[in-house]
């Protein structure tokens, strides 16, 4: 009696997953706008039905797709950091390790189509807020990490994580705007660099 409901709960999270990676590919490739949800239960292989079972439309698809975008994003950040931990670099150099690790994750198409060009006008800024505490909350780590080794003055956490977020979201959108990602980055990624120097406390 046991069994058929567990494996009707593992068919249906083997669609969710199914749509979840067909829907990703065709946002990635055409854009929110240039999906149709016919296309993505065709390819796919499910029924329509089967779609609005697990999302509720189209945006609700987009919406979970490109909360596991910002996780991955968020995920890639940690592991550019691992190695600098081990090797025991300070707070300061850990964060500009995280921003470069952030802004190297943004060069993927994927990316730049999902999360930073179409998100902004597909999803409303509270969910977008909601999803994006992932990589603001390493952000807050790494300050809260400089104040206490010295590195930075004391000050507000939360408005500094903020406009640090603000100022690598722009680098990413310039990125995903530029002709040429991988040429214009090691630019972007500079200016980054100088602007975030001024919270450096003076040896």
């Amino acid at each position: 009696m046991i069994v058929k409901p567990r494996r009707k709960a593992e068919q249906s999270e083997a669609t969710r997953r199914l749509l979840l990676d067909v829907a990703r590919e065709l946002f990635a490739e055409r854009g929110y706008a240039g999906t149709a949800t016919e296309e993505i239960v065709a390819r796919a292989g499910v029924t329509r039905g089967a779609l609005y079972h697990q999302f509720r439309d189209k945006e609700d698809l987009f919406l979970a797709v490109y909360e596991e975008v910002e996780f991955e994003l968020a995920q890639k950040i940690v592991d550019g950091l691992r190695t600098r931990i081990i090797s025991g670099a300070d707070a300061w150099e850990q964060i500009r390790a995280g921003n470069e690790a952030f802004l190297d994750a943004c060069l993927d198409p994927a990316v730049q189509r999902i999360a930073l060009l179409d998100a902004p006008s597909v999803l409303d800024a509270a969910s977008r807020r909601e999803i994006n505490q992932y990589g603001l909350g390493l952000i807050r780590r790494g300050l809260e990490m400089a104040i206490e080794q010295g590195l930075i003055e004391s000050q507000p956490i939360e408005p500094t994580a903020h406009l640090l977020r603000a100022v690598l979201n722009e680098a990413a959108l310039l990125l995903a705007r530029s002709p040429d990602s991988g040429a214009a980055r090691p630019e972007i990624g500079a200016a980054v660099d100088r602007l975030i120097s001024g919270l450096r406390r003076s040896a």
